[in-house]
């Protein structure tokens, strides 16, 4: 069994994720680095609710940011991220090929 820190921690990341939102986000980084305005246009947002987004997926350690002039470009830093998506795709959708 795992250690109870560690299904905290689970937890907390997973309910940092639980917004189709924001797991469309983190599907949309990993295919790369993207600007704030790029992340809001793919998910069908208006600027300021992807930011909201984002900023919460930042402070809690899942995502990383850097500024290029005005834009804000994002990407995925937890290296678990890409994992966790693929047990969703396999989940969502087990005829799928991952």
């Amino acid at each position: 069994m795992l250690p109870l820190e560690s299904l905290a921690e689970a937890a907390e990341c997973l309910k940092t994720l639980g917004h189709p939102v924001r797991l469309r986000i983190v599907e949309i980084l990993m295919q790369g680095e993207y600007a704030v305005n790029e992340i809001a246009r793919l998910c069908g947002l208006p600027p300021h609710q992807a930011c909201q987004h984002l900023r919460l997926l930042k402070s809690h350690g899942l995502l990383g940011s850097a500024r290029r002039g005005r834009a804000v470009f994002y990407a995925i830093t937890d290296p678990r991220l890409p994992r966790l998506l693929g047990c969703i795709r396999a989940t969502c959708n087990p005829g799928e090929q991952l």
